[in-house]
Order: C-alpha cells, then structure tokens, then sequence
C-alpha cells in the first residue's frame, strides 16, 4: 500500500529547538510545574511538542524522508447517503424511528425551549433518500475513481443484511448490494475499510432486547459480524467494529440527543459503553481465531476525541485536561490498549456510576484491536462533546497534538485517521472554501506528526465522499467533496472545489518543492534603492545650548540645579542643523542600516496650522529641510509624502523649501479605499494631479527630482483556485481596492469598467465623473508607480458566514488557516507580492516600480524578532523573482518600520529607555542590502533561515512535505 497526498502551495520552516521562555508561551510546562511532580502529564499532555527533536537546526519538510504505510480514504456511513430505507426488504433502524418520530406537542418536556405561541417546529429530516447511495453504485464509485484514492471506508446497514436483526433471516439484496459494491472497488483497485455498526442499529433489537443497555445484544452483534466476515472477509482487509462508541452510549442513552433517543441517566450511558466494549471485544477474538488466518485482515473500533488545552498553565488546569481526555477517548481506548480496565481518574470520580470489570473480561478486552482507529472532526468537537467532560478547559482542533498524545499515552500504536474533515454551510454549494482549508490544515499537522513527533500514522481519510445527512444536523450542514442537490431527482455527485483540492493532493502525494516556491539567488540593479519607512517621524525642535542667550548660575548647594539669572543676555551665534539634537542620532541609525532612501512623513497640520500658507510654521520647516540636508550629507534620499488636504499650496511650498534636498516625493501615501467616500476619492485624485502638475511644470526643471502617488496594494486571491466565481470575484476586489485610484493616473484617465458596472448594476450612481479636463489632468500624472504591500487576503463567493460577507461587492474574505500570521494575525504570504507586482505590470505596462512600504509586526517581547527576520528575506526574495523572472521594472525596496518609537512592534530597531536598540532584522536587512539580494553562491538556504540560535516559534508554518511512498510490512 501506499500513502499519496498533494495539497497547495505552501513556505516555510519549522525550527527545532525552544527556549524555556518560548515553551512557556507557546503552552508547554509552566515555569511552577516541574516535570517530576506530573510526569504523566509531562510526558504524555505536553509531549506533543517536547517531542520535537531539540536543537538548534530548522528542517526545511521537503527533505527528509517519510514512511507512511496505509492511504488515502474517503468514507460514508450507511444511514447518512444510502437512502431506500424501504427497499427490498430493508428492515427499519432505531435512525429510521428517530427521524420519523412526530415534533414534541407542546407542553412536552423536550419541547422546551420553543416559544410559546409559536407553530409546532417543522418535522426532522431524514435520511430516506439522502444521496440515494443504494440505487447508485456505479455513480458513487466512480467520485472514487475522479478522486484516485486508494481506500474507501463505508458501512454495512445492519437492518439492510438481516431486517430483523437476527441472522437466521439474511436479506438476499441487501447482500447482493454490498457484494456489487466491493466488486466495483476491487475493479478500481481501491481496498474497503468496512465499518460493522455505525449507529444504525435494527429497531426490533431495539424493542426486544433496549438495545445496547441489554448485554445480550452482544451475541447478536457477534452473529451479524460472522455473516459479514463470511460473505465479504474475502475481499476486506480492514474491519471496523463500532464507530464512535462514546456518542452510541452518551447520547444515545444518557442524553437522548440521538437515535434511540433514551433519555436516561448517566448510569445508563456508563453500563452501555461498557457493553460496546465487551461486544467489541467478542467480535475482535472471533475474526482472531475464526477468520483472520485464512482472510489476513485487521479489526479495530473507531474511537472519536477532541483535544483540550490548559485554560492556565497550573497544576490543577492540567490536571483537568488529562481528565477530559480520559473521559472521552480514554473511557474507551484504555480497556482495548492499555489494561482491560478504565481509567483512574473516571474510577476516581464517577465511584458506583461506573461498571466494574471482572478480571476474565479485563484480559477479553485488553489488546482487541490491530491499529488505532481514530476520528476526528466536528462529529464530535465541538458540537456533540458534553460541555461538563472539557472540566472548564479549552477545546481546540488541534490534530497533530492529539495524535501526540496518542502515540505516548497508547504505547505508540500505528494510528488510521478513519475519520477527518470539517463542514460548511448547507446553502453552500461547490465552492467549500472553509472546508477545503480544515483539511489542508489537518492533513499538514499529520505530516508534522509523522515527521516532527515520530508518530506511526499508516492513513488517513478525509470525510466524505458526498454530501449527506449530518445526525442532529440533518442538511443544515455539508461535509462531502462532492456537492448533492437533495431536492433533485437524479442526485449528481458534482466534484466542490475541495474534491479537485484533494484530487491534486493524491497525484503530487504531498507538497512537492514548487519551482516558484524556491530561494531564487541573483542581485538587483547596482542603482536599486534600498529604503526604511518611518511615517511619522518625530519633530523635535529643541535646539542646542549654544544658541540659547541666558545666563545660568550652578545652585551647588542646595536645588543642583541651573538657576536663569534675570536681565542678562549674551551674544549668540546663527543657528545650524546641527543644533536639532534629535535628527544626528536618527541619522547615524540610517548609516547604520546601509540604506540609501529614507521614507518619511511630513506633517501638514505643524508645516500649515491654519491649513493655508497665511501662517507657516518656519522652525518646524526648518527642521524637515535640515532632515533632507542631513541625509543628502549621509547619502541618503529622502523621500516624502504630502496629506491629502490643501495640495495646491501646501505641495508648492514644500517643493519650494525642500526640493533642493529631496528627489524623490510621494504625494500621498496608502490612501485607504476601504474607508473612503466616493467624493472623498474623486477629490484626492484631483489634489495629487495638481501636486503632480504643480512640480511638473515650476520645480521638475531645476529640482530634477520624480513624483507619484503610494498605493496600498495587497493581493486578493481566489479561496477556491479551481472556481471561476471566485477568480472573479478577486478581481472585482482587486479593481476596488488598487484600481479605484490606479486606473485613472496610470491607465485611461478613469475609473475602472469593472467598478463602474458594478455599481450601476446594484444601482448605486455615487461615483462621480471625471469631465474631459480632469482627466487630462489626471492621466499621467506619475513619474513611477509606488505600492505599499503587507499581505493576501483569500476572497470566496460564497455567504458561508453571514457576519462576514461583504454585500457591498458580494464577496467573503477569509484566509488559510495554515499560513503564518503574525501576533496582530497579518497573513505572511510571500508569493503575494510577486503576483500583485505582475498584476501591476498587466495592468498598466512596463513601469519603474517601487516597493514604497513592505513589513509585518512582531512580538515586542521577544528578543529575537524571527517572524520578520522571515518575513523580510522571503518577500525580498519574491521581489527579486518578479525583476529577474517576470522582468519587472523594480527600482526600490523600503522596509517598514523604522523604529518602535513611531511604529510600536513595526521597527527595525527597539526603543526604550530614549535609547534606539538594532534588531536581528535590522541586521539582516543590512546584509541584503550589502548583499544587493541574494548573490550567486551565497547560501541560499541558509540566508533564508532565521538567527539559528533562538529560531522561529513552533510551527510558523511548514514547508513542502511530501509523503514517501511505501511497501507494507
């Protein structure tokens, strides 16, 4: 057998080694907790992570080599997708009676909660026809074979082989169906993964015996298996005995949330579970000494769990967790993998509730099963967990940690992920973005077990197959890959965007180094200009003691201070640049950095207080050209951005005062579409073509500088790649957010088609019209294009979540719950940047561009600033692909930010204590600046990798992984 996976595009490391400050921030053993005194919990809780292999190494996950023995599967249970619960002698299940069962008439105790008054609640769903799985085979075989995975998990319908539950009356279609089922998967080469029970049991078990609270059905059990065994053992090589015995007995018997709807007591939904295990167990020796000598499979029992996280890092809030773990997926997975028995802490708690085991029944269950089954996903997380078994701890969906878990507290079993995936909404049709992510999250942090952890995974399977009938849920939810129109009459399996996600995950068998994913070496052009950005830099106008024209006395004895003496003044001398103390410190940064461009603000409000040139402030006009001269020393450009307000006077003055110092001016910098009026807009783009015009024609001949506009441009990106809608809906975005302003300077004079019609079609006729003068006026006016750009931002046409759908231009933004996020959760999504700089070139032509504005936020208190060391050298890295591959016209690149003083977690230097501190990035940076990119025979890999002594924070991101294709044992 052999495992073969493929997901998208992914990038990044994923560093070994952790500080004891970092394992106390990321989760790990608090700094009170010693290992010693809860060394289960050290071992067994925590160790998912600790597992990690210490040192001071990161591993790119496209390297090392992974075994993984098993598959890819798709499942889907009998009740949820077969339909015809009446045909051909189909007996009826407790989920048939479930369904049917008329609304509670009001008054009833489980109609509590409807509002008085209020018509009665509208019948349950059910699952009679679902996907009409039953009448057809070929159909459904053949979404396996678009798939091209190797395994299919489905289950037997109990009441569908013997109708009354009783093996002394087999149904001879419902055998046949089955047997036409696995010949069709043996002439695909896909292997079943047959699950025996999976909660439909007969209803005439049910009315007979109280169905699982009675320890007789066990026998019965037994006899349904044999018959299965018999007349299917040939071509099935893996069983699975019960699916998900902990909702079988919680809700089952104890809260009656699900079929047969008993609402008993907690007693009940303990003596229950005890009984599936026991009827587990008999079905296991069975196939042990009857079967498996001559059929060679393997059985186990499916075993569904959450994963809980410490609310706070104490003794007691760990202890808990071990305790919801144990009542959950220990209430089962003990008995068959540790002892025969449960465990301690639910014999602690639960005294008399609890069944006993009698020794003989301890030995019966203890090792019945061949690999651990598990499932994992929203079955159970999150929607069916009972809230008091979290013990007030926080659940999380956190896979790669729950197989940790598993792999010590079970004694490293192999592990079949039987069961996986997440869900969307019901009204979703193909395009199940938030699905499609889940699974590449889950399928990510399985590689990270198998290969960070040690983990014995030997497959996985995504739920499922098609759309069906969700338990509680009814329809309200979706969790296929394929889309099923309940209301039609030929029920179409149509492949959702998730489908075609993991039909190109099983081709590449994982995540396959991508040739536009890698560290591409090369340099810049010799004049490309290296920048920082600090857009609010600091006025300080105290100017130095030697132009102060009072007279101090020393009050050495009593205050220490200076004492101004009254009535006496001295000659002073003409004030220099020199004397503002705050701009030669800030220059020597600069120097320090190696940069040659400066990005700075100038403030309009302190230049023009009266926002008209009627009252200029000349001191701080002074300091700002002092600023320009001190850099042009320093050989440095300045560059500046003007406000928005007042652009006739206010740009005239400062090209006037300023020009003979700057080059290189930004009219104004990241205008935010996304909280601009129409009008607001249609103004501001008439204010920078008179700026534009204003330098053109009086300052551009003797100043010899250039001018343009900064625009805020990050990249929208399809959710779903394969969907068509949505690759339209991101241009739409795209227009909207980069075109509003860009399309009328750099393109046609006015605003974009796309943004226009829209509008109209949605009959909003706000946005103004340019007359044939302003156009002229506005067209043009650039003498390069400047974009700012931090991230991506994934669109989906699709109202999956209607808090977040954006009606206005019909869209919903998400993002891959994969990618890096930075402590303010900014996406870090390298390969955006390229595609917005070709988006650009598409768009408007071959011209200079400029990286005005490029950086992510950091944790402040973390003393390596690793996550935009990262972030810097893989998006330059991105830019230098753009100028070298895509032939881009890129003449700059500016870091932001400065310092923390004006742009608090941005800087590439700490401020405390009015001391400016370099950062490793700012290091770094200087290095690529020094470098001029990423020279020829410069270590790629290794300039790309994070100061190795400290590292990344666990799990950033991985990189490519991919999985090795294997022989069986």
């Amino acid at each position: 057998m052999q495992i073969q996976f493929s997901l998208l595009q992914g990038a990044s490391y994923i560093r070994l080694a952790l500080t004891a400050e970092q394992r106390e921030v990321l989760g790990f053993l608090p700094r009170d907790v010693k290992a010693e005194q809860n060394p289960r919990y050290f071992n067994r809780f925590l160790k998912p992570q600790n597992a990690l292999k210490p040192g001071p190494q990161y591993v790119p996950l496209s390297i090392a080599r992974l075994r993984l023995i098993s598959s890819d599967a798709i499942p889907s249970a009998a009740y949820q997708t077969e339909g015809g619960w009446q045909q051909h002698g189909k007996g009826a299940s407790i989920w048939d009676t479930f369904t049917h069962r008329p609304p509670a008439p009001p008054g009833d105790p489980s109609a509590a909660g409807w509002p008085s008054g209020a018509p009665s609640p509208p019948p349950p769903a059910t699952g009679d026809v679902a996907s009409d799985g039953y009448n057809n085979v070929f159909r459904d075989t053949e979404g396996l074979r678009e798939l091209g995975v190797t395994h299919y998990r489905f289950s037997i319908s109990w009441a569908r082989v013997l109708p009354n539950g009783s093996a002394s009356a087999p149904n001879r279609e419902g055998l046949r169906y089955y047997r036409r089922l696995l010949e069709r998967l043996r002439e695909l080469g896909v292997q079943p993964v047959v699950t025996l029970y999976h909660w439909d049991l007969p209803q005439r078990l049910q009315d007979a015996y109280g169905g699982w609270a009675n320890r007789a059905l066990a026998d019965h059990f037994r006899d349904y298996a044999e018959l299965c065994f018999r007349h299917f053992g040939g071509q099935v090589k893996y069983w699975i005995t019960i699916d998900n015995p902990y909702v079988v007995a919680w809700h089952g018997y104890a809260t009656g949330r699900l079929a047969p709807g008993v609402r008993g007591s907690p007693r009940l939904g303990y003596l229950v579970a005890h009984n599936l295990l026991l009827a587990h167990a008999k079905i296991w020796h069975l196939y042990d000494t009857s079967f498996r000598p001559t059929q060679g499979g393997q059985v186990s029992i499916a075993l569904s769990s959450h994963w809980i996280s410490p609310r706070r890092m104490t003794e007691h809030s760990i202890q808990e967790c071990q305790k919801s773990l144990d009542f959950v997926l220990g209430w089962f997975a003990k008995p068959i993998f540790i002892d025969g028995d449960y465990p301690e802490s639910m014999k602690n708690n639960l005294s008399s509730l609890l069944p006993d085991f009698t020794e003989s029944e301890k030995k019966f269950i203890k090792g019945t099963a061949d690999f651990f089954a598990l499932s994992f996903g929203p079955t159970l997380s999150f929607q069916l967990l009972d809230p008091q078994m979290k013990f007030r701890q926080l659940e999380s969906p956190s896979l790669r940690q729950l197989l940790s878990w598993i792999d010590l507290e079970y004694n490293h079993p192999q592990i079949f992920i039987v069961e996986n995936g997440w869900f969307v909404s019901g009204t979703t049709k193909r395009d199940d973005a938030k699905y499609m992510y889940y699974l590449k999250k889950f399928i990510m942090e399985t590689l990270k077990a198998i290969r960070l952890d040690g983990v014995d995974v030997i497959g996985y399977t995504a739920w499922s197959l098609m759309d069906g009938f969700e338990w509680h849920r009814g329809y309200s939810i979706r969790r296929g890959l394929f889309y099923v129109d309940f209301l039609s009459q030929d029920k179409k399996l149509l492949p959702k965007s998730s489908a075609l996600f993991y039909q190109k995950l099983i081709e590449n068998n994982g995540f396959p180094p991508l040739p536009e994913n890698q560290p591409l070496e090369g340099t810049f052009p010799c004049d490309f200009a290296w920048g920082v950005v600090d857009n609010c830099i600091q006025v300080d106008t105290t100017l130095s003691q030697f132009i102060d024209p009072n007279v101090y006395l020393w009050d050495v004895h009593r205050s220490k201070r200076l004492i101004k003496v009254d009535g006496v003044l001295t000659k002073t001398r003409k004030s220099y640049c020199v004397d503002f103390a705050a701009i030669r410190p800030q220059i020597a940064l600069l120097q320090e950095m190696h940069v040659t461009h400066f990005h700075f603000s100038l403030d309009w409000a302190l230049i023009l207080p009266l926002g008209n040139r009627s009252q200029v402030n000349r001191t701080v006009l002074g300091f700002y050209r002092c600023v320009a001269s001190e850099l042009v020393r320093a050989n440095i450009t300045p560059v500046n951005p003007h406000t928005a307000l007042a652009f006739a006077e206010y740009a005239s003055l400062c090209f006037q005062d300023l020009g003979r110092h700057v080059k290189f001016w930004i009219t104004m910098h990241e205008p935010s579409t996304r909280n601009m009026t129409y009008s607001a807009g249609h103004n501001l783009l008439k204010a920078h073509a008179l700026a534009w015009r204003t330098y053109d024609e009086r300052f551009r001949r003797s100043q010899k500088g250039k001018i343009s506009i900064a625009l805020q441009a990050d990249w929208i990106e399809p959710a779903c790649p394969f969907s068509p809608e949505d690759r339209e809906v991101a241009e739409r975005v795209l227009e909207f957010d980069i075109g509003w302003l860009a399309e009328p300077i750099f393109g046609s004079g006015d605003y974009p088609r796309v943004m226009r019609d829209w509008l109209n079609q949605r009959n909003n006729f706000l946005l103004p019209y340019f007359t044939d003068e302003e156009k002229k006026l506005i067209r043009g006016s650039f003498d390069f294009l400047a974009l700012s750009h931090y991230t991506t931002i994934l669109v989906d046409w699709e109202k999956e979540d209607p808090i977040k759908y954006n009606d206005y231009l019909a869209v919903q933004e998400m993002t891959d719950i994969t990618w890096l996020n930075s402590p303010s959760q900014v996406a870090v999504v390298p390969w955006g940047l390229r595609k917005v700089l070709n988006w650009l070139k598409a768009k408007y032509g071959d011209l200079p561009m400029y990286i005005i504005s490029n950086g992510i936020d950091d944790d402040p208190h973390a003393a390596q600033d690793n996550l935009r060391v990262y972030y810097m050298q893989t998006y330059v890295n991105e830019a230098l692909k753009a100028y070298i591959l895509d032939g881009i016209n890129l003449c700059g690149y500016f870091a932001y930010s400065f310092n923390d003083r004006t742009a608090p977690k941005f800087g590439l230097y700490r401020y405390a204590a009015n001391q400016f501190e370099p950062k490793p990035s700012m290091k770094h940076y200087r290095k690529i600046i020094d470098n001029n990119g990423f020279p020829v025979g410069g270590d790629i890999q290794n300039s790309f990798l994070p100061n190795p002594a400290v590292g990344l924070c666990l799990e950033y991101v991985t990189k490519h992984q991919v999985f090795e294709k294997a022989h069986p044992r």
